[in-house]
């Protein structure tokens, strides 16, 4: 398997055959079967241990959420608690249900939620993948934690995953609520990197198609849309000989839908993560490899980080950290001695 340090943004990059992905043990929402309770809403009094479904409000939105209580929780614990994000134009029955269900199980509680237009979660149009407001929604999620019994206000963290890591990086620089931060397989772009991987040529049609788009849902409300993810398909979000979003044992899920708003381009290819770093002051750390996207800007980052910092270098392609166990082993363990010791 080679290992490609210019990875994907928007085109999946090759990491092996389709055989290769069956031969190691995958996390599955098999694997991590909700609770029976899971299907209710929750009110404040009546958590238990395992998932609990939420809804809160953001921005006049309501969204939904999971909240992920130890196995040995009981009425009156206040826990230390870690909000869990994913890649972009995902949900949370993704890659963040593997990590919030592992950190729990550590003791931690844990919240994957659906954002604004994603999932679940209220908002038009449906699938628009704005940085802006994710941030505003993590930030949300945060004061609405504050607010449940069971939620240690002083002990709050975020961990992000893939796209996920610079918008929870930004609601932690902005949002004194969070106390400690992490990210595992982090996609951190800015321009350069950006020009990099596709070619300003690919990026200037790109920003074209996503004004044009949403100058058009701004005035018939019609929206444009692309897949998320196709494997030939080079006009969707993502395309690739081998993806993780198209099999049907790790990211093609019911809850999951497969497609992506045009008018998304703009924002999200102006969006910068890496002049973030040095605003994150809180305790840190970032969990890469050298197969995992844009590992130069990934320590980048790192070495721009404002506070104390951590960062573990470990192995396998981006991927395989959403849902493989030997990656996600690895990262979880880093994860829980990070968040135990900084929150």
């Amino acid at each position: 398997m080679k290992l490609q340090s210019r990875l994907w943004a928007l085109s999946l990059v090759v990491v092996g055959s389709a055989a290769a992905l069956t031969a190691h043990t995958v996390y599955s929402q098999t694997s991590f079967p909700q609770n029976s309770n899971s299907n209710v809403l929750s009110n404040r009094s009546t958590l238990q241990p395992g998932i609990n479904r939420v809804t809160f409000q953001s921005e006049g939105e309501t969204l939904v959420g999971n909240l992920y209580l130890p196995a040995n929780y009981k009425t009156g614990d206040k826990l230390p608690t870690v909000i869990v994000t994913g890649a972009w134009t995902t949900v949370k029955e993704q890659m963040p249900n593997v990590y919030a269900q592992k950190l729990a199980d550590r003791g931690f509680a844990t919240f994957a939620f659906d954002f604004r237009y994603w999932g679940e979660s209220g908002g038009a149009p449906r699938q628009y993948e704005s940085p802006n407001a994710k941030v505003q929604d993590i930030r949300n999620a945060a004061s609405f934690l504050k607010t449940l019994s069971v939620v240690d206000g002083d002990r709050l963290g975020g961990l992000g995953i893939c796209a996920s890591a610079g918008y929870m990086a930004q609601a932690v620089a902005n949002d004194p609520n969070f106390k400690s931060f992490a990210t595992v397989a982090a996609w951190l772009h800015d321009d350069n990197s950006l020009s990099t991987v596709f070619g300003r040529e690919t990026i200037s049609r790109r920003n074209a198609l996503g004004l044009a788009a949403r100058e058009k849902y701004d005035r018939t409300g019609q929206v444009d849309y692309v897949p998320a993810y196709a494997q030939t398909d080079k006009n969707a979000a993502m395309s690739g000989d081998v993806s993780y979003y198209g099999n049907k044992d790790r990211g093609v899920i019911p809850a999951w839908t497969n497609r992506f708003a045009v008018m998304s381009w703009h924002e999200w290819q102006g969006f910068n993560s890496l002049e973030i770093a040095p605003n994150v002051k809180v305790p840190t750390l970032i969990v890469h490899s050298n197969g995992s996207a844009l590992p130069d800007n990934a320590r980048k980052f790192y070495q721009q980080l404002g506070g104390q910092k951590q960062l573990v270098w470990a192995e396998g392609n981006h991927l395989d950290f959403y849902d493989r166990k030997p990656q996600v082993s690895a990262a979880v363990t880093a994860l829980t001695s990070h968040f135990q010791k900084t929150l």
